[in-house]
């Protein structure tokens, strides 16, 4: 059982006791006996410290004296309101968006604030100390009561360990509110309340997770500890299921008619719900009219409904490696919203009459109804595409048994590929960079136990969907951000990146040889091009990406449009999966609004919603980034006695972190486990080096490592070092 930090009060420094008795309570006066009480002290020597310590504070200016022997707290610009972010030391610091650095919170000032709480704190004069310090005063906001951790249990009470290791004390559990859970069981808690004088929190077990290592418990811990659901409740799979999902003529007349034009959807070959389909047809003129049709789901999912709130309380649908929790229920998703072929669907659409060279000539915006001809998997559009051929292969083909499409399916998915590759080096020429970064994969047997690691890469047929989804989303953002008066909007924005991240990128890669120009803006975005390019196919590929992406900011949800940094685009919004984002639900309804001339929205209610879908989204992307963790560890299990080639991908003072190259999991090698030598970190090499020998192994470096501990639970690897690629090769 972890123990709280004693407080600074009664027993610590007496200054820092007398202010938070009188911060506590600003608008009281208080004299010395009354203060002597509130510390629980009353022998004669302690009441003439508090005297002695009372003078001092006033001539200090820090607290006034408003009648003979009465002080209070001088109000002043002293405290301040922000987030505590703590680490793993047991201290925090307080992100203040008025302060230029951010406030030291020593463990003995934390006073019951857990990580992410939204706090008042007073913060002290600044004296010779790099950081300004300070103490929280209230608690504000808490951030989450609802903690994953282990039951610890005793005869007639239990502590729950948590696994956050941001949290510091453990939560006490009363014997009548643990919901039959066994010592050892993985559990959900709720802080219910603490005490003055505990040094846990008290709470109640909410859920039982199960049995610590287990899949399933594992994969529940990771939705839980995000505070991510894993289903849906009764009553909202109920009313979704009575939604009317039949197409009605009377609906049909309301839109645009498009069920003659040529339509299909390329995805992944394991899709369950296609949100977004493409139409095309050469006009008389020469050009083509080319459709983005996106499900409609505003039709389904209408504003003040049970099943509208809990859309917006999820805001995404969240991809873990063996399971999709979705946005909305599966009779919406994957059925009346899903673009399936040879099924008439409502649909909203950006229609573009676009000429040969991949310029935008005319535009339109509206409700559709559209009908999908093909569902191409993207290996059976990039075959059409490499071949030039209406025949799929068995082999490729998604179906049982090879299969063949029209000439003009043929043409239309080779000439949208034609214009989506122009549109793409017209895009990255006006400073737009190309991320294309690897992603990991696993091959899954029955109980989603993993058998094999594969790498997932984008070729043309990717990066064709890809364009024309880009090109919806900036031209529905231009659209209405161009329009005068203002109207509000839901833009996704990219700010650029910071020059101290920049610079330390291009120390990194300046190891393995490439140059970054950071002169400009355009030089930036050229140079970074040129280095993503570079890398392609090289040992140091998935760290340079990865590194590169870190340094970039972080995309947002907002009303008011800086643009797009990473796209190099002013106006930039998200149109086209409101299957599975809800601000693209939002985007739809603001839209539908603004082409029935309704007035602008309110800007500060959609901020909020702005403010809690990026909220959401990192809560989704650190969850999937988890489930990941946990497949690799569990993958790596069963290879304990193999050796793998890796790189070093980082080096810290305790240890070097190594990415295997056929599998790209990472762990680490401690320092004090490098038996042949003692090793110390260089920081300006980004190297650890052996003391006697002078051997060393720098960031980048190759060296074959094998498992020597796989922790499910903190989803972590450790190596053992065997030595460089040269050492091991040539014994």
């Amino acid at each position: 059982m972890k123990k709280k930090n004693n407080r600074s009060g009664e027993k610590g420094n007496l200054s820092k006791s007398i202010l938070d008795i009188l911060r506590k309570a600003p608008d009281k006066t208080f004299n010395y006996k009354q203060i002597a009480e509130k510390l629980g002290v009353n022998d004669a020597g302690s009441r003439n410290k508090i005297i002695r310590k009372l003078a001092q504070l006033a001539a200090g200016k820090q607290i006034v004296e408003q009648d003979r022997g009465k002080f209070k707290i001088v109000a002043n610009l002293d405290y301040y309101t922000g987030v505590l972010d703590m680490t793993t030391k047991g201290f925090g610091y307080v992100v203040v968006e008025e302060l230029e650095d951010d406030i030291f919170i020593p463990a003995n000032a934390l006073n019951k604030a857990l990580n992410g709480d939204e706090v008042e704190i007073y913060v002290y004069n600044k004296r010779r100390k790099r950081k300004s310090e300070g103490e929280v005063v209230k608690i504000l906001k808490r951030k989450r009561t609802d903690f994953v951790g282990i039951l610890q249990l005793q005869k007639n009470f239990g502590f729950v360990a948590i696994q956050d290791p941001k949290m510091y004390t453990d939560v006490f559990v009363q014997k009548n509110k643990m919901l039959d859970a066994q010592d050892g069981d993985k559990v959900v808690v709720t802080i219910e309340e603490w005490p003055e004088k505990a040094d846990s929190p008290f709470g109640k077990i909410k859920q039982v997770l199960g049995k610590p290592g287990e899949h399933q418990t594992e994969i529940h811990a990771i939705l839980a500890q995000y505070g991510l659901p894993h289903e849906f409740p009764i009553e909202i799979e109920d009313f979704a299921n009575k939604i009317d999902t039949s197409i009605q003529a009377s609906e049909i007349k309301k839109r645009r008619d498009l069920r003659e034009v040529l339509t299909f959807t390329i995805d992944p070959k394991d899709a369950k719900d296609f949100d977004d389909a493409l139409s095309f047809q050469t006009l008389e003129n020469g050009n083509y009219e080319i459709g983005i049709h996106i499900a409609d789901v505003s039709h389904y999912l209408q504003p003040g409904t049970i099943l509208d709130e809990e859309a917006y309380q999820r805001a995404t649908s969240v991809y873990l490696v063996d399971r999709v929790v979705p946005m909305l229920p599966e009779i919406l998703s994957n059925n009346a919203c899903s673009l399936r072929p040879n099924e008439e669907k409502y649909t909203f659409s950006a229609i573009f009459e676009i000429d040969k060279k991949g310029h935008v000539i005319e535009q339109w915006f509206g409700r559709t109804v559209t009908l999908s001809d093909e569902r191409f998997s993207y290996e059976e559009a990039q075959h059409i595409i490499e071949t030039n051929e209406g025949t799929i292969p068995e082999e490729v083909s998604i179906r049982d048994a090879a299969y063949s499409v029209s000439e003009d399916v043929v043409f239309a998915v080779t000439t949208l590929n034609e214009l989506a590759k122009k549109m793409r080096t017209r895009r990255l020429n006006e400073g737009a960079i190309s991320f294309d970064k690897v992603e990991v994969k696993f091959q899954l047997n029955e109980e989603n136990e993993p058998t094999g690691v594969f790498f997932k890469t984008s070729k043309e047929a990717n990066k064709l969907i890809e364009e024309f989804m880009l090109l919806a989303n900036k031209k529905v953002a231009q659209f209405i951000g161009k329009q005068t008066p203002k109207k509000t909007f839901i833009y996704r924005c990219h700010d650029e990146p910071d020059e101290s991240k920049l610079n330390s990128l291009q120390t990194v890669v300046a190891k393995f040889g490439y140059k970054l120009n950071l002169k400009d803006r355009k030089s930036v975005t050229s140079s970074l091009n040129t280095l993503l390019s570079d890398v392609q196919g090289t040992k140091e590929q998935n760290m340079v990406d990865t590194l590169t992406i870190r340094t970039m900011s972080k995309a947002y949800y907002s009303t008011k449009n800086i643009g797009h940094y990473g796209l190099a685009f002013d106006y930039y919004s998200h149109f086209t999966s409101p299957i599975r984002r809800y601000p693209d639900v939002m985007t739809h309804r603001l839209l539908q609004e603004y082409l029935d001339q309704k007035p602008s929205a309110k800007e500060e209610e959609y901020e909020e919603k702005c403010h809690h879908s990026s909220e959401m989204e990192s809560l989704a992307t650190n969850a999937e980034r988890d489930s990941i963790k946990f497949m690799q560890v569990k993958f790596m299990i069963d290879h304990k006695d193999e050796q793998f080639l890796g790189v070093i991908s980082g080096v810290t003072e305790w240890g070097i972190y190594v990415e295997i190259i056929d599998n790209k999991c990472e762990g680490m090698v401690r320092l004090k486990d490098i038996t042949n030598d003692h090793y110390e970190f260089n920081e300006e090499q980004y190297a650890i080096v052996g003391r006697k020998t002078g051997n060393t192994y720098q960031l980048g470096d190759e060296v074959y490592v094998d498992v020597k501990n796989a922790d499910l639970l903190k989803r972590h690897l450790d190596f053992n070092l065997i030595g460089s690629k040269e050492e091991v090769e040539n014994n």
